[in-house]
C-alpha cells in the first residue's frame, strides 16, 4: 500500500479527500499545518504527498524544496484554489510533480498521483482581472500584508490598491 501525506488546513476537505484516497489504495496521513507536515514527512517517508498551496497564512511553496530533497522519489502534488501559470511554473521548478486547481476531481488527482496527468491541462483559463488580483495577492503576501509597501512595489497609489483589493473577480 502507498503512504500518502496530505497537508491541508481545511478539515472537512481533508476528511473527504482522505476517504476517497483510502478507497483507491492509499494509506493516508494528515497534517493541518506545514510544521506538522514536515515532521510527518521525515518520520514516515510517504511515497506520495498532496499539499494545499495555502495552509493557514503560510504558503506550501516554502517547504517544497525541503520535501523534494528529503523525499526525492516521492510524488508531490500541489493543490490550489488560486491557480495561475506563474505559481504552477514556480511549483514545478522547486519540486512539485504536478499542480491541480481546486475543486479537484478524484480521477484527476489519482492520475496525477500515478504520474499520468500533465499539470497544464488542469489550469483554468483566467481573465486579466483575475490574474491581476492574484498577482496583487502574491505581492501582498511577500510584504506581510503591508498595503503601503505593496502599493510602492506595484507602482500604484495606496487607494487604488485598496480599491482593487475590494473587487475580487467573481467565480472564474
Amino acid at each position: 500500500m502507498n503512504t500518502l501525506l496530505l497537508i491541508e488546513d481545511e478539515q472537512s476537505f481533508a476528511d473527504v479527500l482522505q476517504r476517497r484516497l483510502t478507497r483507491h489504495g492509499y494509506e493516508c496521513l494528515h497534517a493541518s499545518d506545514l510544521t506538522q507536515g514536515l515532521n510527518l514527512a521525515h518520520q514516515y517517508h510517504p511515497s506520495h504527498l498532496v499539499l494545499d498551496m495555502k495552509v493557514g497564512i503560510q504558503n506550501s511553496l516554502s517547504i517544497l524544496p525541503s520535501l523534494r530533497q528529503s523525499l526525492p522519489e516521492a510524488r508531490i502534488i500541489l493543490l490550489t484554489g488560486y491557480a495561475s501559470i506563474a505559481t504552477a511554473v514556480e511549483a514545478i521548478k522547486i519540486g512539485a510533480d504536478d499542480y491541480l486547481a481546486k475543486p479537484v476531481d478524484t480521477q484527476a488527482l489519482i492520475q496525477a498521483l500515478n504520474g499520468k496527468a500533465p499539470a497544464v491541462e488542469t489550469l483554468p483559463t483566467m481573465s486579466t482581472s483575475r490574474l491581476e488580483w492574484e498577482h496583487i495577492q502574491q505581492v501582498m503576501m511577500q510584504n506581510q500584508g503591508n498595503i503601503s509597501a505593496t502599493a510602492r512595489q506595484l507602482g500604484m497609489h495606496r487607494r487604488t490598491l485598496q480599491r482593487k483589493l475590494g473587487k475580487k473577480p467573481k467565480g472564474e
